[in-house]
């Protein structure tokens, strides 16, 4: 007896539907509920968002990406944490230099993506949210380094269209532009820097999202001991840890969150870093010392955990990071000559 050819389409179909419908292996499951219970999928929104409206968010926008926020009319909130050409909120220098010129930061400057998850603001957690956090920029002498709250007020009540925005955006308040709601408006468009990436595509249930190696990568993490420190949704950022806590850092200039409290417990102690999109954001650490990734995971396993990884253990760990990467953001390529800042129309 012949089988119609018509057959063997239907029949292809129905063997690639059965595949598709039996889903992750229980290898991949398991893995799945794992890393599910460690760590969890990134929420849609950031805390507060819900109070946030189209016109607070326009106007922060606006905010961010305006060079007039510092003294010399040459530095935005953008031109450090770069959002624009689809970068990822950073502009990968180790320190960032200011507006005035001769002056540097003496920090890495951290993503703002994602940042209003973290328990705290900066490195040593001295603003406690985006509010907070978009007041000290504006004023700090190696930033934007404007001389007082009234003269960024008074700069941008001359500018006409913020008279409307301002106005928009906080129509009860009688003044609308004061620092206080400049700061409220930047943290509004802010809390919409949610990313989106592999990771979280694996651990709602789509097992090709991450490869065998990438797989490999994040099983070394939860089992060397990274999740001591790297756990929850952001794989970090929910507590302080003091840099050398195994094996002393080599540079012990920065007292860390010392300097905020001034007890001595906390002296090295820093804000752990969230490792979603960490493969964007080169140089690493707090005084951006480690150029690459791999040498990040090396020195934080001797540092850290007092663990020596072998090369292969590093790739494949370096490999699952790279899972964390947003899908439509990237780094900037050559950070010493960036491209010229494109604000959004």
């Amino acid at each position: 007896m012949q089988i119609s050819k018509k057959l063997f389409p239907i029949a292809i179909v129905g063997i690639s539907s059965f595949a598709i419908a039996c889903g992750p292996s229980e290898e991949d499951k398991k893995l799945m509920d794992r890393a599910s219970a460690i760590f969890g999928v990134l929420p849609e929104k950031m805390p507060g968002a819900e109070n946030d409206t189209e016109a607070m968010i326009q106007l922060g926008q606006k905010l961010y990406f305006d060079k007039r926020l510092s003294v010399d009319n040459n530095q935005s909130c953008n031109t450090c944490h770069r959002l624009d050409g689809n970068f990822a909120g950073v502009d990968n220098r180790a320190v960032s230099p200011g507006s005035l010129a001769g002056t540097k930061g003496d920090r890495n400057a951290p993503t703002v993506l994602n940042a209003g998850f973290h328990l705290a603001q900066f490195w040593d957690g001295r603003a406690a949210d985006l509010v907070e956090q978009a007041k000290g920029p504006i004023l700090n002498p190696v930033e934007m380094a404007m001389a007082s709250e009234k003269d960024v007020e008074a700069k941008l009540s001359k500018v006409d269209e913020y008279q409307s925005l301002f106005a928009k955006a906080f129509p009860d308040a009688e003044a609308p532009i004061n620092y206080q709601n400049i700061a409220e408006a930047i943290a509004a468009f802010e809390r919409t820097l949610v990313t989106e990436d592999r990771f979280d595509d694996f651990l709602n249930g789509d097992a090709e999202a991450l490869t065998a190696e990438e797989k490999e990568g994040l099983k070394l993490v939860m089992d060397e001991g990274c999740i001591q420190c790297h756990n929850g949704p952001l794989l970090g950022a929910k507590t302080y840890q003091k840099m050398g806590r195994e094996n002393a850092y080599s540079d012990t200039k920065d007292k860390g969150r010392f300097a905020v409290t001034g007890k001595p417990e906390d002296m090295y102690f820093f804000k752990t870093p969230s490792l979603r999109n960490v493969a964007l954001t080169a140089p690493y650490f707090h005084d951006g010392k480690a150029k690459t990734l791999e040498e990040a995971v090396s020195q934080m396993a001797y540092l850290q955990l007092d663990k020596e990884l072998s090369e292969d253990k590093v790739q494949k760990i370096v490999a699952f990071l790279k899972a964390l990467s947003d899908k439509n953001r990237t780094a900037i390529p050559d950070p010493e000559n960036p491209p010229e800042e494109v604000a959004p129309k």
